[in-house]
Protein backbone atom coordinates (compact mmCIF):
# COMPACT_ATOMS: atom_id res chain seq x y z
CA UNK A 1 0.00 0.00 0.00
CA UNK A 2 1.23 3.78 -0.81
CA UNK A 3 2.34 5.99 2.05
CA UNK A 4 2.03 9.45 1.51
CA UNK A 5 5.08 11.68 2.03
CA UNK A 6 3.90 13.20 5.21
CA UNK A 7 3.55 9.39 6.86
CA UNK A 8 7.03 8.29 5.76
CA UNK A 9 8.45 11.90 7.24
CA UNK A 10 6.75 11.09 10.50
CA UNK A 11 7.94 7.53 10.31
CA UNK A 12 11.75 8.98 9.67
CA UNK A 13 11.55 11.47 12.36
CA UNK A 14 10.31 9.01 14.68
CA UNK A 15 13.37 7.00 13.75
CA UNK A 16 15.86 9.43 14.66
CA UNK A 17 14.05 10.96 17.60
CA UNK A 18 14.53 7.36 19.38
CA UNK A 19 18.24 7.20 18.04
CA UNK A 20 18.18 10.23 19.48
CA UNK A 21 16.81 9.51 22.55
CA UNK A 22 19.15 6.18 23.03
CA UNK A 23 22.30 7.93 22.21
CA UNK A 24 21.74 11.17 24.40
CA UNK A 25 20.51 8.82 27.53
CA UNK A 26 23.50 6.26 27.33
CA UNK A 27 25.94 8.93 27.13
CA UNK A 28 23.77 11.55 29.98
CA UNK A 29 23.98 7.78 32.48
CA UNK A 30 27.75 7.71 31.74
CA UNK A 31 28.69 11.43 32.36
CA UNK A 32 26.11 11.92 34.94
CA UNK A 33 26.92 8.83 36.91
CA UNK A 34 29.28 10.17 39.44
CA UNK A 35 26.64 12.98 40.65
CA UNK A 36 23.90 10.65 40.66
CA UNK A 37 26.05 8.47 43.10
CA UNK A 38 25.90 11.29 45.22
CA UNK A 39 22.16 12.16 45.03
CA UNK A 40 21.81 8.67 45.96
CA UNK A 41 24.11 9.20 49.27
CA UNK A 42 22.11 12.26 50.09
CA UNK A 43 18.95 10.33 49.54
CA UNK A 44 20.11 7.80 51.50
CA UNK A 45 21.20 9.90 54.49
CA UNK A 46 18.05 11.88 54.09
CA UNK A 47 15.03 9.21 53.81
CA UNK A 48 16.99 5.80 53.84
CA UNK A 49 15.57 3.22 51.80
CA UNK A 50 14.53 2.42 49.23
CA UNK A 51 15.98 5.38 47.23
CA UNK A 52 14.07 4.81 44.14
CA UNK A 53 10.72 5.92 43.98
CA UNK A 54 9.29 3.76 41.96
CA UNK A 55 5.74 4.05 40.82
CA UNK A 56 3.07 2.86 37.41
CA UNK A 57 2.74 5.42 35.05
CA UNK A 58 1.20 5.40 31.43
CA UNK A 59 2.76 5.34 28.52
CA UNK A 60 2.38 5.25 24.43
CA UNK A 61 -0.88 4.15 23.56
CA UNK A 62 -1.29 4.54 27.70
CA UNK A 63 0.13 1.25 28.46
CA UNK A 64 1.45 0.59 31.78
CA UNK A 65 5.41 1.08 32.65
CA UNK A 66 7.14 1.24 36.22
CA UNK A 67 9.27 4.91 36.49
CA UNK A 68 12.22 5.45 38.31
CA UNK A 69 12.65 8.67 40.18
CA UNK A 70 14.70 9.34 43.22
CA UNK A 71 12.81 9.67 46.11
CA UNK A 72 12.31 13.19 47.43
CA UNK A 73 9.53 12.33 50.22
CA UNK A 74 9.37 11.01 53.39
CA UNK A 75 7.07 7.89 54.42
CA UNK A 76 5.48 10.13 57.22
CA UNK A 77 1.79 9.14 58.32
CA UNK A 78 -1.00 10.09 60.88
CA UNK A 79 -2.32 8.46 63.87
CA UNK A 80 -4.55 6.04 61.03
CA UNK A 81 -1.56 4.89 59.37
CA UNK A 82 -2.77 7.46 55.91
CA UNK A 83 0.10 9.33 54.20
CA UNK A 84 0.63 12.63 55.60
CA UNK A 85 -0.29 15.90 52.68
CA UNK A 86 3.01 15.75 50.08
CA UNK A 87 3.44 19.11 51.42
CA UNK A 88 4.16 17.81 55.06
CA UNK A 89 6.15 14.40 53.74
CA UNK A 90 8.68 17.00 51.08
CA UNK A 91 11.56 18.36 52.96
CA UNK A 92 14.22 21.03 51.90
CA UNK A 93 16.16 18.49 50.85
CA UNK A 94 13.40 16.79 48.44
CA UNK A 95 12.32 20.73 47.38
CA UNK A 96 16.07 20.94 46.26
CA UNK A 97 16.39 17.71 44.04
CA UNK A 98 13.02 18.46 42.93
CA UNK A 99 14.21 22.20 42.18
CA UNK A 100 17.33 21.17 40.46
CA UNK A 101 15.25 18.40 38.71
CA UNK A 102 18.14 15.81 39.90
CA UNK A 103 15.55 13.38 41.39
CA UNK A 104 14.43 12.87 37.32
CA UNK A 105 18.24 11.64 36.34
CA UNK A 106 16.89 7.57 36.71
CA UNK A 107 14.59 8.24 34.08
CA UNK A 108 17.35 8.09 31.55
CA UNK A 109 17.35 4.48 32.24
CA UNK A 110 13.26 4.60 31.17
CA UNK A 111 14.62 6.40 28.02
CA UNK A 112 16.99 3.91 27.20
CA UNK A 113 14.32 0.88 27.52
CA UNK A 114 12.06 2.91 25.51
CA UNK A 115 8.85 3.36 27.88
CA UNK A 116 10.11 7.03 27.79
CA UNK A 117 11.27 9.96 25.40
CA UNK A 118 13.56 12.59 26.62
CA UNK A 119 10.82 15.06 25.05
CA UNK A 120 6.96 14.49 25.44
CA UNK A 121 4.02 15.10 27.75
CA UNK A 122 4.98 13.91 31.56
CA UNK A 123 3.92 10.58 32.24
CA UNK A 124 0.84 11.36 35.06
CA UNK A 125 -0.84 9.31 37.37
CA UNK A 126 -2.88 6.07 36.28
CA UNK A 127 -5.53 7.04 37.89
CA UNK A 128 -6.14 10.35 35.42
CA UNK A 129 -7.19 8.31 32.41
CA UNK A 130 -10.27 7.99 32.98
CA UNK A 131 -10.68 11.63 33.68
CA UNK A 132 -9.38 13.22 30.23
CA UNK A 133 -11.20 14.00 27.26
CA UNK A 134 -10.96 12.60 23.94
CA UNK A 135 -8.90 15.58 22.96
CA UNK A 136 -6.61 15.30 26.41
CA UNK A 137 -6.16 11.63 26.00
CA UNK A 138 -4.28 12.46 22.87
CA UNK A 139 -1.43 13.16 25.37
CA UNK A 140 -0.74 9.35 25.00
CA UNK A 141 -0.14 8.85 21.15
CA UNK A 142 3.83 9.38 21.89
CA UNK A 143 5.99 8.51 24.32
CA UNK A 144 5.82 10.24 27.82
CA UNK A 145 9.18 12.82 28.48
CA UNK A 146 11.46 14.09 30.94
CA UNK A 147 10.53 17.46 29.67
CA UNK A 148 7.92 18.44 27.34
CA UNK A 149 6.34 21.66 25.71
CA UNK A 150 4.18 22.24 28.94
CA UNK A 151 6.88 22.16 30.89
CA UNK A 152 9.06 24.84 29.08
CA UNK A 153 5.92 27.03 29.33
CA UNK A 154 5.48 26.74 33.11
CA UNK A 155 5.65 23.27 34.41
CA UNK A 156 3.60 22.72 36.75
CA UNK A 157 2.50 26.71 37.86
CA UNK A 158 0.35 26.05 34.78
CA UNK A 159 -3.84 25.03 35.64
CA UNK A 160 -4.46 21.49 34.10
CA UNK A 161 -6.15 22.59 31.34
CA UNK A 162 -3.68 24.00 29.91
CA UNK A 163 -0.79 22.32 31.02
CA UNK A 164 -3.09 18.95 29.08
CA UNK A 165 -3.59 21.53 25.97
CA UNK A 166 0.21 22.20 25.72
CA UNK A 167 0.84 18.41 25.79
CA UNK A 168 -1.79 18.26 22.78
CA UNK A 169 -0.06 20.50 20.70
CA UNK A 170 3.10 18.87 21.39
CA UNK A 171 1.61 15.69 19.94
CA UNK A 172 0.18 17.85 17.17
CA UNK A 173 2.80 19.94 15.77
CA UNK A 174 6.10 17.18 16.72
CA UNK A 175 8.94 17.58 15.36
CA UNK A 176 12.54 16.67 16.18
CA UNK A 177 13.79 20.32 15.68
CA UNK A 178 11.18 21.32 18.02
CA UNK A 179 12.52 18.32 20.71
CA UNK A 180 15.56 20.19 20.19
CA UNK A 181 13.92 23.60 21.07
CA UNK A 182 12.47 22.17 24.12
CA UNK A 183 15.59 20.75 25.44
CA UNK A 184 17.32 23.78 25.12
CA UNK A 185 14.50 25.73 26.47
CA UNK A 186 14.69 23.30 29.35
CA UNK A 187 17.76 23.73 30.37
CA UNK A 188 16.74 27.35 31.00
CA UNK A 189 14.41 26.30 32.95
CA UNK A 190 15.71 24.15 35.33
CA UNK A 191 18.52 27.06 35.55
CA UNK A 192 16.06 29.54 36.51
CA UNK A 193 13.57 27.31 38.66
CA UNK A 194 10.90 28.20 36.78
CA UNK A 195 7.45 26.52 37.83
CA UNK A 196 8.56 24.35 40.33
CA UNK A 197 4.99 24.15 42.20
CA UNK A 198 1.33 25.38 42.04
CA UNK A 199 0.52 27.95 43.88
CA UNK A 200 -0.38 27.15 47.20
CA UNK A 201 0.93 23.41 46.47
CA UNK A 202 4.04 21.34 47.10
CA UNK A 203 3.98 20.28 43.13
CA UNK A 204 0.74 20.17 41.86
CA UNK A 205 -2.90 19.92 42.87
CA UNK A 206 -4.24 16.60 41.51
CA UNK A 207 -6.35 16.64 38.12
CA UNK A 208 -10.30 16.30 39.01
CA UNK A 209 -11.27 16.54 35.21
CA UNK A 210 -11.26 19.58 32.80
CA UNK A 211 -12.92 22.24 34.30
CA UNK A 212 -12.62 20.55 37.69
Amino acid sequence: MRRWPGARLIAREAQVKRLFDIVVSLVGLILLSPLMMVVAAIVLARFGRPILFRQTRPGLNARPFEMIKFRTMTDERDADGALLPDADRLPPTGQWLRAASLDELPELWNVIKGDMSLVGPRPLLMSYLSLYSARQARRHEVRPGLTGWAQVNGRNSLDWDSRLEADVWYVENRTFMLDLRILMKTVVAVVRRQGISAEGEATMARFEGSGG
